[in-house]
């Protein structure tokens, strides 16, 4: 979740990723760099205005990379973070909002009392230190009392940003297991390419799915990492090892993350199967000079090719509950414009069971280094103008918390006034 950010500390996607070059080709901004009981409900379905649905979903990420949006600063007491925590909740109930994604393991670590990982510095500023609660826990019991469903949100392979694995805890995985880490793009990641790799994610993610009463289970848009100019991905000697069935290194990468999202939506649905499993790609799988079953876009970068993430297939499969792509441009932007990649994605989950939920820039709109066009307060109350009339786009899902509190020039107002007026159920 990136493009020209003016914040210093960086945030969800992007805004942890600090040196991704340019992602739409000739583009000034970018726009992408992130069965249990039932909760209780909101009184009442409500229609809103005009032909809303009596179920559609009103999300909001609450990031926790980098200390975006929550904790707001590493080191504030239990019962400072706690306060913070509700503050949020509440906030995202005043905006009739129905679902948190809660960020709980940003990088290879973890937000609730994890055997596989270790606790998260965000918390405490030390890696591995017990924050004195149970983050995770509490977020699910607070959200549900409030109405709010709480979606788990993981990154499954980024371990640090940073590339010395000194700075990491003695007993961190990485540490015990250096032949598992690729250094790219100043950072850390697990290698997609080993099949270990694979199983010991999924069972550091499936821990929280086990423990918690989660509505479900999301991933951001950080597979294999964005392209950065100059470097490799050194995954050679897996590629010898695993690689020769495919046809080339880009299929294999493909089948690698194939079989994680395969592989952990089976898993979910065998220990949770209340759970829903979405991820949140960026906005575009692939441009349609690519590939004429592409999009109307000159994005600089293409899921399917860059990241190695079929988005699409996953959808086509039904491998996944919800896809939210971070549809993180305005109309009528010319390279990525949002009123052509929403029919767009409504078509591609048409006639299957995959819900359509859209990622929505919130942190762009005042921001004076975006188009002329985030200044206007009604620009994202007109996104879901348009979006009524696609009726496979069962939600919304805004960036992020922060903003969703502090309304820069008061568009999440205008979203509210003109579209939130009652409140709404999930889909499910």
């Amino acid at each position: 979740m990136s493009g020209k950010a003016r914040h210093a500390r960086m945030s969800r996607r992007a805004f942890a990723v600090t040196a991704l070059s340019t992602l739409v080709a000739g583009g000034a901004v970018t726009g992408a760099a992130l069965a249990g009981a039932e909760p209780s409900r909101p009184n009442g379905e409500g229609k809103g205005n005009g032909k809303r649905a009596t179920r559609e979903l009103r999300g909001m990420w609450l990031a926790t990379v980098a200390n975006r949006d929550w904790p707001s600063k590493q080191g504030l007491s239990a019962t400072q973070q706690h306060a913070e925590l509700i503050t949020h909740l509440d906030t995202a109930v005043s905006r009739r909002l129905n679902a948190v994604f809660l960020q709980v393991r940003p990088t290879a670590d973890a937000l609730w009392p994890s055997p596989y990982e270790p606790w998260s510095q965000v918390l405490t500023g030390t890696q591995g230190k017990d924050p004195g609660w149970d983050p995770l826990g509490t977020a699910v019991q607070e959200a549900h009392a409030r109405g709010l469903e709480l979606h788990a949100w993981f990154n499954p392979y980024r371990i640090a940003n940073h590339t010395d694995p000194t700075k990491l805890i003695a007993s961190h995985p990485a540490r015990r297991h250096p032949d598992w880490v690729v250094p790219y793009g100043g950072k850390l990641y697990y290698n997609p390419g080993l099949p270990e790799v694979r199983g010991f994610v999924q069972d550091a993610m499936l821990d929280a799915v086990r423990k918690y009463d989660i509505d479900g289970v999301h991933w951001d848009d950080y597979f294999y990492p964005y392209p950065v100019a100059g470097q490799t991905f050194d995954d050679d000697a897996e590629y010898a090892e695993y690689g020769g069935a495919f046809p080339d290194r880009a299929s294999w990468r493909r089948d690698n993350i194939d079989r994680l999202v395969q592989e952990t939506a089976a898993r979910i649905k065998a220990v949770r199967p209340g759970a829903d499993f979405g991820i949140s790609p960026f906005g575009v799988w692939r441009n349609a000079a690519t590939d004429p079953l592409g999009s109307d876009t000159r994005a600089g970068v293409e899921t399917y090719d860059d990241l190695y993430a079929d988005t699409r297939k996953w959808v086509r499969q039904n491998w996944i509950d919800y896809i939210c792509p971070q549809i993180y441009w305005n109309i009528g932007f010319a390279a990525a414009d949002y009123a052509k990649l929403l029919p767009w994605w409504a078509g591609v989950v048409k006639g299957t069971g995959t819900k359509l939920y859209v990622g929505e820039a919130l942190y762009k709109a005042g921001d004076p280094a975006q188009p002329a066009a985030w200044q206007d307060p009604a620009e994202l109350s007109r996104h879901l103008t348009l979006a009524q009339g696609y009726p496979e786009a069962r939600g919304h899902v805004f960036f992020s918390a922060k903003e969703v509190g502090t309304d820069r020039i008061g568009a999440m107002a205008r979203v509210v006034a003109d579209h939130y007026q009652q409140p709404a159920m999930p889909p499910r």
